[in-house]
């Protein structure tokens, strides 16, 4: 019955990641795989969720009071302003914001620029649009890329620039400079930019989120997506939203009502509660990350991972292999599932450039997630560190 698929079935192929999510879940090993927080959501946001199922918010709905409290956030974080009732659309989480964003503009054979590595959902959405996605390298270690040959991936079917910053998996938030430099390619080349921006309020040090959309001759031409998700420690709400000039959010929209028609209402009634978070919340969130990545880069960096840069924001760390490994990181995470009892993601899932492949960064990279209680992190890392590489076997030995 193979036969009686879709070309868009056909075409999207099950990874080794699958098959060592499976492995860990089989073995129980303590996931620092997937990027969902494993603590309980804060208590105020919860009992708004009970509250409104109680008081039967339990039907289709749109709340327009997220809106509203996304252009003062607009206005506040980035100097924007923008239409409550007509640039904004809720969503069914960010992934549903980004998938309805990318049919409302891309046509087949548009081509779509990404930076790689890149988030694994955006290439198969683009091409399931019958886009065609464009990779550009991010170099490594720090992940910096080049002007020039950004500039040079464009074509006369080049359509959209999807940017993601914070960046999955590197955590690399984009620099001034950079941001200026693809904006103004969008701009000279009458291009959309489709942003993620869900790691918008995590942040390290110096480094500070700006949107894209805040630079000049940005905001009519760029595709805001992002959700309660991250921030707010509730992956399982769905709760996401896309803002972009009028014309555009409306066609999100159509899409969206097409799709899924709402997203989940005593949810939405609970979005108003996070969405109005004191300053004081966004600090202790930054804080709190803060010192996790730095927990996770000193266990990973005893075990003998290269870790030359340091996560600037997101909760992801992608640390390259130690230089005594010889084999790739598909066989090291094997490794770590069965002899040590953690769960990690093979970074070769997120490359998808042939200069990339060329260089071997493909499978040179793990990503480590840190969005885990203290308690969790504190058992990954004593059962890392009871770990002995013996690289040229491809072999992790218990002490």
């Amino acid at each position: 019955m193979y036969a009686k698929l879709s070309r868009v079935a056909r075409m999207l192929k099950s990874s080794p990641i699958q098959e060592l999510s499976q492995l860990a879940q089989r073995i129980g090993a303590i996931n620092l795989a997937e990027g969902f927080p494993d603590f309980p959501a804060p208590p105020d946001f919860k009992a708004a969720a009970v509250s409104a199922i109680n008081s039967d918010f339990n039907q289709y709905r749109h709340v327009q009071g997220i809106c509203e409290l996304l252009e003062e956030k607009m206005k506040r974080d980035h100097g924007l302003h923008i239409n409550p009732l007509t640039d904004v659309v809720i969503s069914c989480g960010q992934t549903e914001a980004f998938a309805a964003s990318i049919f409302a503009v891309i046509d087949h054979g548009d081509e779509v620029l990404l930076f790689d590595p890149a988030y694994e959902t955006y290439g198969p959405c683009i091409s399931l649009a019958g886009g065609i996605p464009v990779y550009v390298p991010l170099d490594p270690p720090y992940w910096t890329f080049d002007v020039e040959k950004f500039k040079k991936s464009f074509t006369s079917r080049t359509k959209a620039v999807v940017l993601n910053s914070p960046h999955n998996p590197t955590g690399k938030v984009f620099t001034t400079g950079e941001l200026e430099a693809i904006a103004e390619a969008c701009r000279s080349r009458d291009c959309i930019c489709i942003t993620d921006e869900v790691y918008e309020y995590i942040t390290f040090g110096i480094h500070n989120h700006v949107s894209i959309s805040s630079l000049h001759g940005m905001q009519e031409r760029t595709i805001i997506t992002s959700s309660l998700s991250k921030t707010f420690s509730v992956t399982g709400w769905r709760i996401g939203w896309s803002c972009a000039p009028s014309n555009i959010a409306s066609a999100i929209r159509n899409i969206h009502i097409n799709i899924t028609d709402s997203a989940p209402a005593p949810f939405q009634e609970a979005a108003l509660t996070a969405l109005r978070s004191s300053t004081e919340y966004f600090k202790s969130l930054r804080t709190s990350y803060e010192a996790r990545r730095d927990n996770a880069v000193e266990t990973l960096s005893r075990l003998g991972f290269q870790i030359q840069f340091r996560p600037q924001g997101s909760f992801f760390l992608f640390a390259e292999l130690p230089e005594s490994w010889l084999h790739s990181d598909v066989d090291f995470v094997r490794e770590l599932i069965k002899k040590g009892g953690v769960a990690a993601v093979p970074g070769c899932g997120f490359f998808h450039n042939s200069s990339n492949n060329e260089n071997k960064y493909y499978n040179r990279f793990v990503r480590f997630a840190f969005c885990k209680s203290d308690e969790t992190l504190a058992a990954a890392a004593q059962r890392i560190r009871e770990l002995e590489v013996i690289g040229d076997k491809g072999l992790l030995k218990k002490l």
